[in-house]
C-alpha cells in the first residue's frame, strides 16, 4: 500500500499539478532595519519552517503604517534579506494608502514606501513594498522533466468550489525549491482557495 501511495503522490506533479499556497501579507528584512527595530545584534527567531526550503515564520512581528491607515502584527519571514520587502495584496494597499507595483519578489527598486514600526523603533523605507506576481516555484530537476524555462509564463487551472484559470504565473526555478504555487488573498478568494486545493499547470512545450 505505501508503495502505491509512493507512485501515486509521485505522479501529481509529472502530471502539472501543483500545490496550491496562500501568501499573507508579510515582511522581509534587511538585518540592518531588523537591529533598528528589534535592537542592536537582534536575530530572527525561527517560529516553525515555511514549504519553501530554507525559509521560516519567525516569531517577530511589526506594524506596517501607510497614509490610510495601520495594520499590527504583521509576520515577519526569514531569513533576512539583503533589502526590506514588503509584500501586500491590492486590498491591503487600499486599506493603507499606499501604491504598489506587481513585481517579482526582490525586484523593489522604485517601489512603494511605507512605516514600519517594531518595539524599539520606526522606519521609513522609500521603496520595498510591492503586491507579489503569482507564481510556482519548480525544483531543477522536476522542471527538467516537465519542460520548463525558469522566468516562463504558464496558465493555472484551480480545482476549488469557484474555479478559475489564472494567466501570466511566472514559473521560478531552483535547486532549493519545493513544487508549490503562491498567490495573495484576493486571488484566493476570487477563486474560492481554502484548504489543500490543487491548481493544474496549462503550458506548451
Amino acid at each position: 500500500m505505501e508503495k502505491i501511495i509512493e507512485a501515486v503522490l509521485d505522479s501529481i506533479p509529472k502530471m502539472g499539478l501543483v500545490e496550491v499556497e496562500v501568501s499573507a501579507r508579510h515582511v522581509h528584512l534587511s538585518q540592518h532595519d531588523l537591529e533598528i527595530l528589534f535592537g542592536d545584534k537582534a536575530m530572527l527567531t525561527p517560529k516553525r519552517d515555511l514549504s519553501q526550503i530554507g525559509q521560516f515564520l519567525s516569531e517577530e512581528r511589526v506594524n506596517l503604517i501607510g497614509p490610510k491607515g495601520r495594520k499590527e502584527r504583521i509576520a515577519v519571514l526569514g531569513p533576512v534579506r539583503g533589502d526590506t520587502q514588503v509584500e501586500l495584496s491590492k486590498n491591503d494597499c487600499v486599506d493603507l494608502g499606499v501604491k504598489a507595483p506587481l513585481r517579482e519578489s526582490g525586484d523593489v527598486e522604485g517601489s512603494g514606501s511605507i512605516v514600519i514600526e517594531g518595539p524599539c523603533a520606526s522606519i521609513e523605507i522609500k521603496q520595498g513594498v510591492i503586491i507579489a506576481h503569482k507564481h510556482v516555484h519548480v525544483p531543477t530537476d522536476l522542471a527538467k522533466t516537465l519542460g520548463f524555462k525558469d522566468k516562463q509564463r504558464v496558465s493555472v487551472q484551480i480545482f476549488s468550489g469557484r474555479p478559475v484559470i489564472f494567466k501570466d504565473v511566472i514559473i521560478r526555478i531552483s535547486d532549493m525549491a519545493r513544487f508549490r504555487m503562491h498567490i495573495d488573498f484576493d486571488e484566493a478568494n476570487a477563486a474560492a482557495v481554502s484548504g489543500f486545493t490543487l491548481g493544474q499547470i496549462l503550458w506548451k512545450k
